[in-house]
């Protein structure tokens, strides 16, 4: 893309989301207030058979200002499908490829990912899985206020956020709120738009989307939880919502987590589990992602503290490369519902096999080699049983819940 002073701007920070069915949103900053927030897109190299007009923001934190940022929705889009695009009307092609419409489908899994080291080692070896979708729950850039790490971390991802559709939600350092700003989400909500608007939420801090079979909850640790926030009214309605003959498989993602026997943020996630366990329990929820600790732990299916054969099987993965460190102190003995923990950087995938089956496993980064160290065939609850309380029950229980 060419300016009146013939100065290529090159799109910075690209990455990608989805956005509602057959929809992706292709988010990118540029340093030229008048860059425009077009897409050109076609499943050719440079021949662009489709264009996408957005819409951009920009933000000011302090002293900082952001570049223009852009958020262009494109589609709608074939699925499994590769695409070429490129943003702003010029510059660098980019290509992407959108998820399956039926099962199989695969996820990768990784939280608190930071810039460090580990981090990148993290990302190299998400890079050789073939995955469909990345899903993140929580604590994105480590920016901590300082606007800069932003944009660093934007180019850090841009190869793989560029490619396949980042899922996110906030974690405690996208809480970035001081005397002076009202508002601590301002960059993250800036920067990255997830299909809040598409799943009826009002809040960019918790939406819901569908990837093929599964139905994805995205829940915010740091927005209003209780039984009055708005948050748990659209998590009800949402639930309500749900079709498991068309997404037999429910997973959901928060940064605090609820089962945690690492001596770090013990009891953090309590009250949000008070208050939102019980719709997740009656809506039959089969996985839930968590981060803050930096750790992995994989738990038995549980509900309300202990073993619950109709609980959701809970996975906390905020081990992605964060530049405080991994949390090595245990509570011991382990409790009864904790099956595999470690203190180690990682990554998870997570591949949706069928309407019954799906496949999970761990992967420390160990030698330059990601190596599978934790794995599990996980059976869903539709059709376990479980579910009879679906339909009429479940239905009773949200509602008046």
């Amino acid at each position: 893309m060419w300016t009146s002073s013939r100065v290529l701007i090159f799109p910075l920070q690209v990455h990608i989301s989805l956005a509602g069915d057959k929809h992706m949103r292709i988010t990118w900053i540029t340093n030229d207030g008048s860059s425009p927030s077009i897409v050109e897109y076609g499943t050719s190299p440079g021949k662009y058979s489709a264009i996408s007009q957005g819409e951009s923001t920009k933000y000011s934190y302090l002293l900082y200002s952001s570049g223009k940022i852009h958020h262009t929705v494109i589609g709608p889009l074939q699925e499994n499908t590769t695409y070429f695009y490129r943003c702003g009307g010029g510059g660098l092609e980019f290509q992407l490829k959108t998820p399956p419409s039926k099962f199989p489908v695969t996820f990768a899994v990784a939280g608190d990912l930071g810039q460090t080291g580990w981090t990148k080692s993290t990302l190299d070896h998400i890079d050789q899985c073939k995955y469909d979708v990345h899903l993140l729950p929580g604590d994105l850039s480590y920016a901590d206020c300082f606007q800069y790490r932003w944009d660093s971390f934007g180019q850090l991802v841009q190869p793989l956020a560029s490619s396949r559709p980042w899922m996110v939600t906030q974690g405690n350092h996208e809480k970035e709120r001081i005397l002076f700003l009202e508002d601590g989400f301002v960059s993250y909500n800036s920067r990255w738009k997830m299909p809040f608007a598409e799943s009826g939420s009002t809040s960019n801090l918790y939406y819901s989307f569908d990837v093929a079979g599964v139905h994805i909850i995205m829940l915010g640790s740091y927005a209003p939880y209780d039984e009055h926030s708005d948050q748990y009214s659209w998590l009800k309605a949402d639930l309500l919502k749900v079709d498991r003959k068309k997404t037999p498989w429910l997973v959901v993602l928060f940064h605090v987590p609820w089962y945690n026997s690492n001596r770090a943020h013990q009891g953090e996630g309590d009250d949000m589990m008070a208050s939102m366990e019980p719709l997740l329990y009656a809506a039959g929820a089969d996985l839930v992602f968590t981060g803050h600790v930096h750790a992995y732990e994989r738990t038995k299916r549980v509900y309300n503290g202990k073993s619950d054969p109709c609980g959701a099987v809970h996975i906390t993965i905020g081990d992605g490369g964060n530049r405080e460190g991994l949390a090595h102190r245990y509570k011991q003995p382990p409790p009864e519902w904790s099956i595999f923990r470690e203190a180690s950087f990682g990554h998870g995938e997570l591949k949706m096999v069928n309407t019954t089956h799906a496949f999970w496993s761990w992967h420390r980064n160990d030698d330059d080699e990601s190596v599978r160290s934790d794995q599990v065939w996980i059976t869903s609850l539709i059709g376990s049983g479980c579910n009879t309380r679906g339909s009429h029950e479940m239905r009773r229980i949200l509602m008046t819940s």
